[in-house]
């Protein structure tokens, strides 16, 4: 743990694993009970407060799970480390490699970030969504291969990879019916991640794509603490 004093300007995750378990050897962190636990609260149960003058950090958090904030770094800046921890752990568990195409379905704020990350790994991104607004954004910030997700994605997306299909593809809408069609816009031997699905439900799916052509479907949830101090890294010297 870093050494604080009073005054200082800190981000504090809120959820952080015991580091002992079952789950945190093999290094499922958010399946660790301890990181189930809302750590942060202004009192309020579970977790309420959040516009609080001040909030209580708990223990294992204070340990293991407060960064200190540059003093040349603002506050909304800082409140990035933990989605980027997110989606960095997202992009690792894809393990896209330099020159893979990888497609991203969704480009609100976190489909931006994944894409962006995707990009910092070698990968040729390819974006899609429904709303041209996002699309604008993401292009503003260097994702130039953009679909429009009203169209035919699958055939657009095959007419941009040789027939073939992305090598990988992040779902980063909260939307089942999508996962069908990560699957066809997918490679035979590629990946698709699921980075939104975080309720209960039931999916209809192409098993065959999975077991005849040999597609992994993957899943990412929160953040990683063993990637707390690259993702406080990048987002300090990005601004």
């Amino acid at each position: 743990m870093t050494n604080f004093k009073v005054g200082d300007r800190v981000m504090a995750f809120h959820h952080i694993p015991c580091g002992d378990c079952y789950y945190c050897e093999r290094k499922v962190f958010a399946q660790c009970p301890t990181y189930k636990k809302v750590g942060v609260t202004a009192g309020h149960e579970p977790s309420g407060g959040g516009f609080s003058e001040y909030v209580r950090v708990m223990d294992w958090i204070v340990r293991k799970g407060v960064v200190k904030i540059p003093d040349n770094v603002s506050y909304e800046q800082a409140s990035y480390i933990e989605p980027v921890n997110t989606c960095l752990k997202g992009i690792e568990t894809l393990q896209i490699r330099k020159g893979e195409t990888a497609l991203v379905i969704g480009q609100g704020p976190i489909g931006i970030i994944l894409a962006l990350l995707a990009k910092r790994a070698g990968g040729r991104v390819i974006t899609s969504d429904l709303y041209s607004e996002r699309l604008t954004i993401a292009k503003s910030l260097g994702i130039n291969e953009v679909l429009e997700g009203k169209g035919d994605l699958l055939s657009q997306v095959r007419g941009l990879t040789e027939g073939r299909g992305a090598d990988a593809v992040i779902v980063a809408v909260a939307s089942n019916a999508l996962i069908q069609l990560a699957l066809d816009a997918t490679r035979p031997g590629g990946r698709v991640l699921l980075f939104a699905q975080t309720v209960r439900s039931q999916a209809q799916f192409d098993p065959s794509s999975v077991c005849m052509d040999e597609k992994t479907l993957l899943g990412s949830y929160s953040a990683s603490v063993d990637l707390q101090n690259l993702s406080a890294d990048f987002v300090f010297n990005s601004g």
